[in-house]
């Protein structure tokens, strides 16, 4: 599995288990909460859903029915397709909650398992918070060295362009630093909610990520099977 695909399956196992959805839904979720996805379409998205099905991980049905709806059921006719976690999907997601290696240091994992961080326990944070600060530290280190060495060759606009990436590097450990340093005085851990606003969430609340406000409508023809 590449890179990209293995953080599409953790995010999409994330976003469903909050809520059951259509896959329009999810890819807008994907889109606007979580910006790494922003470039995908659905022709990247489906054949995730339909890998995760095969899995056991997913169930897809009807929508506003309780029962799965297997897929020849389905043929000849069009239908609404809701994606929904099954247990089995559940212990999945957990597996990669938990892990804390290279990976989730990287750029394009980074900002995907920050998004889930209100579900990953303490020390898993902790682990790729500092991972992921180690590694801005290398680069840092390495971007400094090759400014310093190459200063007297570049013009005035690639030299601010080399300024402006480590400014922006600088800017990111230090953000690091405070959540490492809140983390470590139990400023990360919130309180559980009351049942009434678990409720609440599972109903329409985003779970804590940026909510979509506009855009179009979805298309009528959207995650439908023939």
């Amino acid at each position: 599995m590449s890179r990209r695909s293995g953080i599409l399956e953790f995010a999409v196992l994330g976003l469903l288990r909050e809520s059951p959805m259509h896959g329009y839904e999810l890819r807008k979720r994907l889109n606007t909460s979580l910006g790494v996805f922003r470039a995908f379409s659905y022709g990247t998205l489906y054949p995730c859903l339909k890998a995760l099905v095969a899995n056991g991980w997913l169930v897809e049905e009807a929508d506003g029915a309780q029962e799965a709806v297997p897929t020849a059921a389905l043929t000849g006719r069009r239908a609404k397709i809701v994606y929904r976690l099954t247990a089995a999907g559940k212990e999945r997601f957990e597996e990669l909650l938990a892990h804390s290696g290279p990976d989730a240091w990287e750029d394009e994992h980074f900002g995907v398992r920050f998004a889930f961080f209100g579900q990953t326990s303490r020390d898993v944070r902790m682990r790729v918070l500092e991972g992921r600060r180690s590694r801005l530290e290398e680069r840092l280190e390495k971007m400094r060295t090759s400014l310093a060495r190459s200063r007297e060759r570049l013009d005035d606009y690639t030299l601010e362009l080399q300024r402006h990436g480590m400014e922006s590097v600088e800017r990111e450990v230090r953000w690091l630093n405070g959540l490492i340093e809140s983390e470590r005085a139990g400023r990360g851990q919130r309180p559980p909610r009351p049942a009434a606003q678990e409720r609440k969430n599972q109903s329409g609340d985003t779970g804590g990520l940026p909510r979509h406000r506009g855009g179009s409508r979805p298309d009528p023809s959207d995650d439908t099977t023939t």
